[in-house]
């Protein structure tokens, strides 16, 4: 009976522990746009880079099945 003297603080500070975290994110913006990292890697924001780079990667070629 007495360990829910010590785990019942130790419950209520990690809630508020919590609490805080979660209003610490939406104060510093970190839920404003959810969508934009997952969108970034389907479209090159780059698209003069990846020209002038296009020597500078390496060829493959196909091979065969004769």
């Amino acid at each position: 009976m007495s360990i829910i003297y010590i785990l019942i603080p130790i419950a209520i500070a990690f809630t508020a522990l919590g609490v805080y975290l979660f209003f610490w994110a939406v104060k510093t913006e970190q839920f404003d746009d959810l969508e934009k990292q997952g969108m970034s890697i389907l479209f090159d924001d780059n698209d003069n880079d990846n020209d002038k780079n296009s020597d500078k990667l390496p060829v493959v070629k196909k091979q065969s099945n004769k």
